[in-house]
């Protein structure tokens, strides 16, 4: 992580679960990390506490609201002027509403694709024509995915919400392809975990329901995500890792290394 020293990191969804795992785990590795999310001010607690431990990089929270462009390219316009640009983007912001495909709610079903799909293709818009009007040339974009992004959980209020994370995986291999189209350096990797305790759950379902699925499988702490982020970025310039899945507690790598 030597190199990244210094560098500029965007994390979307920063101000709970994986998000603010992430966030910290980079500033403990001396970036300047901006998170990004509606309640900035969980963020801005975490940017104190990070100072207070003497972390050599820094969390620089921001509001971002990311079901509305402007606000995006806002905040990617204040990056550019206080930072100057974005080298690494983890678009680690999801969403996901109980609406079942027989019966969901429609609003609900935009308010997912809004977050999980045009978000998250915004932000990877905007981060590499940052990288690129700066020539950076080593720059990395990553897309936190999941499980459901590759196979069909037979759990109907999630079906909708595993749709979207289909998405993600090829709007991934689609981004790694135009970037090599490109002729570029810069690297696009997915990482997608199973269950993960956080929020997320218990946002989407109702208590028992949570309760029962903690209760029925091992799951993956927020820090195995940050683990999972510094190692994909640690891997050496000719190594991209393109999809890295892990599987309650149990890594299960799908690695593809391209010698550029």
């Amino acid at each position: 992580m030597d190199r990244w020293r210094g560098r500029v990191a965007l994390v979307t969804g920063a101000s709970v679960g994986i998000g603010a795992a992430v966030a910290v785990e980079l500033v403990r590795h001396g970036m300047k990390v901006v998170g990004c999310a509606r309640d900035v001010a969980k963020i801005q607690k975490l940017a104190a506490e990070c100072q207070s431990a003497g972390h050599p990089g820094v969390l620089v929270p921001f509001k971002c609201d990311l079901t509305k462009e402007e606000e995006i390219l806002s905040m990617f316009a204040a990056i550019k002027e206080q930072q100057k640009g974005v080298d690494v983007c983890i678009n680690n912001a999801g969403l996901g509403h109980p609406e079942r495909l027989l019966n969901g709610k429609t609003g609900s079903w935009k308010n997912i694709i809004d977050v999980n799909v045009l978000a998250l293709s915004i932000c990877t818009r905007e981060a590499y024509q940052s990288m690129k009007e700066r020539n950076v040339d080593d720059g990395h974009i990553i897309n936190i995915n999941s499980i459901c992004g590759h196979q069909v959980i037979p759990f109907a209020d999630l079906h909708f919400y595993t749709a979207t994370k289909y998405a993600v995986t090829a709007l991934t291999e689609g981004l790694r392809q135009e970037l090599r189209a490109e002729n570029t350096h810069i690297r696009a990797t997915s990482i997608s975990p199973g269950l993960v305790v956080t929020e997320f759950v218990s946002r989407a379902n109702n208590p028992d329901q949570v309760a029962g699925i903690y209760a029925a499988y091992k799951s993956l702490q927020a820090k195995d995500l940050a683990s999972a982020v510094t190692y994909v970025l640690s891997a050496p310039p000719h190594v991209q890792v393109c999809d890295f899945s892990l599987i309650f507690s149990l890594f299960c790598f799908e690695l593809s290394s391209l010698a550029f």
